[in-house]
């Protein structure tokens, strides 16, 4: 038995076991896409179909989201090591960094990564007045100086799955004084990541967290909201919320719940079982799991190891992709190369069926 294939056959923890069994078996088979979109438990499946049931009623008050969007503000804090108090929650990840592009100081330096999530990129780009310089991955902590104002990268990179090395950044930045910004779109859920080593962090939660589109989080220091104006700050930013519903006047909460905007309440119904599933996971035994898949397919391809739940290989004719769908099998296309990704649902049957339609 190869070591991949050992990984994916271990005991699992009973936690583990329960959230693997939380998904749909008809609809996991197959499908290796959750870097596009990640699959809903059935936990979340339910929690919308009620809550459409009592809109359709007449029996839903705008209040009564009040302690859903709480409770899973307060479940991606456990879930990414930080205090519910440095959580602000939003629709998309492009508008709360614009938060960040808009601190920016007039002439100072931004680096990011070549290739990385437009999301993350695009708002600092369309700012005049200040330097944006995209670098190779490997290069980024190095590339550190003291003209640098701010680090902006992705934990896993969208297009390769690539894990940065996020404690090099981290320390490169803080001998140079620049705040750092990272995005955990593709790693929160899957792997273990710690939020409050950054400046401040982004996250969507519609792939690994299984959470329905329109449910975002962003993590702030103390340090670094200093610094911040909360540009897009609406009544949900208000200290007290429903008494915050009227101008001129309004006093912002002292929390990273200022950078708050009002949450699209249906997502959030289904995002709270999801949060709560997964802030109750070891992302160590998530991460060693997914991963393991990921070499198993990588053995099952003849390719070398990629030691990541994203696996990807050169298909810019696009015919790999083409005989996966032929067969039923979901992934997705990036940047030329042909992109599959497992998550808890997966399991050795989805690695050999991509071999089988391969070959």
């Amino acid at each position: 038995m190869t070591t991949a294939s050992a990984a994916t056959s271990r005991h699992h923890s009973p936690a583990l076991t329960s959230a693997i069994g939380q998904f749909r078996e008809d609809a996991a088979r197959g499908y290796l896409a959750v870097a596009s979109i990640g699959l809903p438990t059935k936990a979340t499946v339910d929690a919308q179909l009620a809550d459409i049931e009592l809109w359709a009623a007449g029996r839903r008050d705008p209040v009564d989201y009040d302690a859903i969007h709480e409770n899973t503000r307060a479940h991606y804090a456990k879930l990414v090591g930080v205090d519910a108090a440095r959580v602000a929650t939003g629709s998309q990840t492009s508008v709360m960094a614009s938060v960040f592009a808009a601190a920016v100081p007039d002439g100072a330096e931004v680096l990011c990564v070549d290739g990385d999530f437009s999301s993350i990129m695009f708002p600092f780009l369309q700012r005049k007045g200040i330097r944006v310089r995209a670098l190779p991955l490997d290069e980024l902590a190095a590339s550190v100086t003291d003209d640098t104002w701010l680090v902006v990268f992705s934990l896993a990179q969208s297009a390769t799955g690539r894990i940065a090395d996020a404690a090099a950044v981290v320390a490169a930045a803080r001998q140079h004084d620049a705040f750092t910004v990272c995005d955990l779109t593709q790693a929160a859920g899957v792997y273990p990541a710690d939020a409050a080593m950054f400046d401040a962090t982004l996250c969507h939660a519609y792939k690994w967290l299984c959470s329905p589109r329109g449910v975002a989080f962003m993590t702030v220091s103390e340090r670094f909201q200093k610094v911040l104006t909360p540009i897009q700050a609406g009544w949900y930013a208000g200290d007290d919320v429903w008494g915050s519903c009227y101008g001129p006047s309004m006093a912002l909460a002292a929390s990273a719940r200022q950078f708050d905007v009002s949450p699209a309440w249906p997502a959030w119904v289904g995002a709270e079982p999801a949060l709560q599933l997964f802030s109750g996971l070891d992302m160590n035994e998530v991460w060693a799991f997914t991963s393991g898949l990921g070499d198993a397919l990588c053995d099952a391809l003849d390719i070398p190891q990629q030691h990541q739940p994203i696996v990807t290989w050169a298909d810019a004719d696009q015919k790999d992709m083409a005989r996966l769908v032929s067969a039923g099998i979901t992934v997705s296309g990036r940047a030329g190369r042909l992109r599959a990704s497992l998550h808890l649902w997966n399991d050795q049957s989805d690695v050999e069926a991509v071999a089988k339609a391969l070959r």
